[in-house]
């Protein structure tokens, strides 16, 4: 299946020019022209990455990303805009977009940065009404099977050796890039998967800001580091609504640290 690509650009000369150089590098375009149009679609087709003006006719890219990032859509998010400066980038990464890029860019440029995204690893975003129906329990057509999030504390999640810990808690399985608590998968994006990742590798060892800086964005990165708290403030509250035992815990002047148990336990 192809890279299904949005792009929420109301110009028409810039998407014009966009749509057909994505489509000569094999990419499936689809076109928005608002916001709420690009909201219905990641909403209603499978995306896996959209690529978001902020100066939108109806509402604002910004509140887009909210948006489409509330509503569980965990592909690649590119912002583009005339809005260079470092708080709107900060904003805009802040909001839960992957990259940022500033007008005018390079076609070249853009393509370079979509296939960086893609490499550090997305989740395509399927809507409900296009997964598959789950298989009849026993073979029993009269009989519907469990939903796919319900699992007993010794059962496996897809792509793991064992979906739950030894405390029975957080799993994190770096192959499929995918995320479970008890069995059940968390909705994360691709920022948050990689932040996680690291601290889980080294669970209850702290991890400095300036490594999950320059390995999750980009050792290059000057801008401030207000992206990497609110990506862990975001995993905190995903943590916390899945009711897993591990949490991040902040280790002053150092960084972050994965720990399996609240430390008021």
């Amino acid at each position: 299946m192809a890279t299904q690509v949005l792009l929420v650009e109301d110009d028409n000369d810039i998407a014009g020019a966009l749509v057909m150089a994505l489509a000569r590098d094999d990419y499936e375009v689809t076109r928005a022209a608002n916001g709420l149009t690009a909201v219905d679609h990641v909403a209603s087709r499978t995306t896996h990455v959209v690529l978001l003006d902020l100066g939108l006719p109806d509402i604002d890219g910004l509140e887009v990303c909210r948006r489409i990032r509330a509503n569980g859509y965990d592909g690649v998010v590119i912002i583009l805009t005339a809005r260079g400066g470092e708080l709107d980038r900060v904003v805009g990464l802040d909001v839960g977009a992957d990259d940022y890029m500033s007008k005018p860019f390079s076609l070249s440029e853009l393509l370079a940065r979509i296939r960086a995204t893609l490499r550090r690893g997305w989740a395509a975003t399927t809507p409900p009404e296009e997964a598959p129906a789950p298989a009849a329990a026993n073979g029993d057509p009269g009989h519907d099977a469990p939903p796919a999030t319900q699992s007993t504390s010794t059962a496996s999640a897809p792509g793991t050796a064992s979906a739950v810990s030894p405390v029975g808690g957080l799993s994190v399985d770096t192959r499929s890039r995918r995320a479970f608590v008890s069995g059940g998968e968390l909705a994360l994006t691709a920022k948050e998967f990689d932040v996680l990742a690291l601290l889980d590798a080294e669970r209850g060892a702290a991890i400095t800001r300036e490594q999950l800086m320059n390995e999750v964005w980009d050792e290059n990165w000057f801008g401030s580091t207000k992206t990497l708290d609110a990506t862990v403030g975001r995993l905190r509250q995903k943590l916390e609504t899945a009711a897993s035992p591990a949490r991040i815990a902040t280790v002053r002047g150092v960084g972050f640290r994965l720990e399996d148990e609240p430390p008021d336990a």
